[in-house]
């Protein structure tokens, strides 16, 4: 009944307003974006296992490879905003698609360390094309008075597929073959393609093009926001990728995967309020408010180690409690950002702002890989989480004195 109640609730929330929100269209994107993030996340927490078990690397080689994959995508939005502003978006959208889900195959095949980080390069270029397509095809397809609502369900499929793929994938690396865990990737992007392939979307007029600047491939406006951003996605893909390892190395008996659907929950629960708070113009208040949400986030991981010492019950309690935080911290700035960053460029400029947006996140994301295999290889892993509180706190305050004053300064709607 509980399940149902709820269920009513998101659905007259989608479409009592009188820009609907809830078409067909909406429903093929949603679907198409939760199916390519299972993908993504259902490998995304063995994939360090993977690499140390079939190659025999050292956890700063895990750093190195899987950086790899999000150097390549960071190297892709940097111009898949400009391609997707030039040419048909989808089109391009399924042809990144297609690629995302061969590269799965590619995985089951490889038999080298070498083979494999080029298929991580691979997998990052399709990824980041694909990516930035979807978020720009969705703003494409709602109304403008319900954007920052749309991408708030938008993201909430994420969320959905990151409460779901890494405890999936956990399990399947417990009782089944890597392979298997390749393949149910592979199956899950397809349906996903298929999916893309039903959403209409609007005709897009040619328009005259300015010359190639860096502002076609990186909004200049959106400078400040993305050096904020970056700071804030380093300890978050820390978090997301060696999670299991830092769980591992404090002897946490209780599956892991569980931390995954804990901050998804997190995630899903604040995406509902912050979209709509965004599209009343508090864009800036709801990122302050996930800002220092972070900050406690980062400090509880980074002293759960020394608790454990003191009491397991109670350390453990606190880690998936740090779980359920972040997600609500992330949750409630994700959609916030997005909209921070389409509000700063022309219409015809979405691609660009949404590439932006993503390639900050991309760039912080790389950096948290690497920094996480260096510390883990050198140190213990709480050391990353420590450095992430640091990093949280240095990008409140640059958003306290830059990034909201600039926005307010520059928005453009």
């Amino acid at each position: 009944m509980k399940g149902r109640s709820l269920f009513f609730l998101i659905s007259k929330s989608i479409t009592m307003n009188k820009d609907k929100l809830l078409t067909g269209n909406f429903v093929a994107i949603l679907a198409s974006n939760f199916l390519l993030f299972f993908a993504f996340y259902l490998i995304l927490p063995i994939l360090p296992f993977y690499l140390i078990d079939q190659f025999g690397v050292s956890k700063l080689i895990v750093g190195v490879v899987l950086a790899c994959y999000s150097v390549a995508s960071l190297m892709m939005r940097c111009f898949s905003g400009y391609l997707l502003d030039t040419f048909r978006r989808k089109p391009l959208f399924l042809f990144g698609f297609f690629v995302f889900a061969s590269v799965f195959i590619g995985y089951i095949l490889a038999a080298t360390i070498t083979l494999f980080i080029v298929l991580r390069i691979i997998h990052g270029l399709s990824f980041g094309l694909v990516s930035v397509g979807g978020n720009t095809i969705v703003i494409d397809i709602t109304p403008s008075s319900r954007r920052g609502e749309a991408i708030g369900y938008y993201g909430l499929m994420n969320n959905l597929a990151l409460s779901f793929g890494p405890m999936v994938g956990l399990f399947m690396h417990a009782h089944y073959s890597y392979t298997a865990i390749f393949m149910c990737s592979l199956i899950s992007s397809l349906l996903g393609i298929i999916s893309a392939y039903f959403v209409s979307t609007p005709y897009k007029p040619p328009v005259k093009r300015a010359p190639i600047s860096m502002d076609r491939f990186f909004l200049k406006k959106g400078i400040p926001a993305g050096l904020d951003l970056l700071l804030l996605s380093i300890p978050y893909g820390i978090t997301t990728t060696y999670i299991a390892l830092y769980a591992q190395e404090m002897h946490i008996s209780i599956n892991s995967g569980y931390f995954f659907t804990l901050m998804a929950i997190g995630l899903a629960g604040s995406r509902f309020f912050s979209g709509k708070q965004a599209d009343r113009g508090h864009v800036t208040q709801v990122i302050k408010l996930g800002l220092f949400g972070a900050i406690f986030t980062f400090a509880l991981l980074g002293s759960a180690r020394s608790l454990m010492e003191w009491d397991v019950g109670v350390a453990t309690s606190l880690f998936f409690f740090a779980a359920l935080m972040l997600g609500v911290s992330f949750g409630t700035m994700f959609p916030a950002y997005d909209t921070l960053f389409v509000n700063l460029a022309p219409n015809t400029r979405r691609g660009t702002a949404t590439a932006s947006y993503l390639t900050s996140w991309d760039l912080g994301i790389g950096i948290g890989l690497l920094m996480g295999g260096i510390i883990g290889g050198i140190a213990t892993l709480d050391y990353a989480y420590m450095i992430g509180t640091v990093l949280s706190v240095i990008s409140t305050i640059y958003f306290y004195v830059k990034v909201g004053p600039h926005y307010l300064k520059n928005k453009l709607r």
